[in-house]
């Protein structure tokens, strides 16, 4: 007799419920893949505008303005002026200088994703959160973001290559270089150049990052959940089910520097003007990068894309 414990898939009748379950997972990735494509095709020029601000190129000059309180100051161009002025130089679609590596990054993260959940599938845990189970439901936590750690850590292995590359033709535009033309010719430039560890420079801060956020931003949604949201309050459910979002967006703020290190290394060094004196410093390491970024103060450059001021150093020579 046979029964659902002892199916063996030996039979077509056996085999297609399992078929039907891969087309339409294939069917699901496909979906995702192509809503990823258009997601990062609509918001490429402001990731292009952030990353022309974090490497420090400001070509228009600031503008005087006034705070609330009447004090002048100088404001950078925002994302429209900026994006004005590199549509006067490249015209319109120069808003999309390297969008096909961040296409292809983002199609290749969704597959590694798919694939590394069905080979190591996560865990059945029971959803707890009273305060009497607080070692359970910690547990739990623990093994969920270790779990999507594993995941994001393999995806952005994987895909860091075509990031560096993405990185790399939207820094030209400093230059005005055409080095990097062509996902294919970049991957022939950057191996004959710098061998197989330039497809991944800038991989740890990124990493780093990456896993910092998913631990804070688990673990500070967790204890906020089990001891600031009282199970007698109605709304409970609904405030627990938004913490992690918020959560999410506070601890991004935080490690915004290890992104954007992540991103001047990816530029560091590999023969382009954007990233060789006197526009950037060579460093030898990232945490070289991390440390001159710090004592310059700034370890936050492009997390703004509006209201951008002049460093007060840089005001007060101004005003000299």
């Amino acid at each position: 007799m046979v029964t659902p414990e002892n199916l063996s898939g030996e039979t077509g009748a056996q085999r297609e419920p399992k078929f039907d379950r891969d087309a339409s997972t294939t069917a699901v990735d496909t979906a995702i893949v192509l809503l990823g494509a258009g997601v990062t095709a609509i918001t490429h020029p402001l990731l292009y505008v952030k990353l022309l601000i974090q490497i420090g190129h400001e070509p228009l000059t600031p503008t005087v303005g006034t705070t609330m309180f009447g004090r002048k100051v100088l404001y950078l161009p925002g994302f429209f002026s900026y994006a004005q002025h590199i549509i006067r130089v490249d015209g319109k679609r120069g808003l999309f200088r390297g969008l096909s590596p961040r296409i292809m990054s983002s199609a290749i993260s969704t597959m590694v994703r798919s694939k590394v959940k069905q080979t190591i599938p996560a865990e059945e845990v029971e959803n707890v959160s009273d305060r009497d189970d607080l070692n359970t439901s910690l547990r739990n936590v623990v093994k969920e973001t270790s779990h999507e750690m594993v995941i994001q850590c393999l995806s952005r292995i994987a895909t860091h290559p075509f990031h560096v590359i993405s990185v790399r033709c939207m820094a030209q535009f400093v230059g005005r270089e055409i080095k990097y033309r062509g996902l294919f010719s970049c991957i022939a430039n950057i191996f004959k150049e710098e061998g197989v560890g330039g497809f991944f420079a800038g991989v740890m801060p990124h990493v780093l990052g990456e896993v910092i956020f998913l631990w804070c931003c688990n673990l500070l949604a967790h204890f906020i959940n089990t001891y600031a949201v009282d199970n007698n309050f109605s709304q409970a459910p609904a405030v627990r089910s938004y913490t992690k979002f918020v959560m999410g967006i506070a601890v991004s703020v935080l490690t915004y520097p290890f992104m954007l290190v992540a991103d001047l290394m990816a530029v560091n060094n590999c023969g382009l003007v954007a990233g060789v004196p006197p526009n950037s410093p060579i460093f030898k390491s990232w945490v070289r990068c991390w440390a001159h970024l710090s004592h310059e103060g700034h370890l936050f450059r492009g997390s703004s894309f509006f209201f951008r001021r002049v460093p007060v150093k840089a005001m007060a020579l101004t005003e000299e």
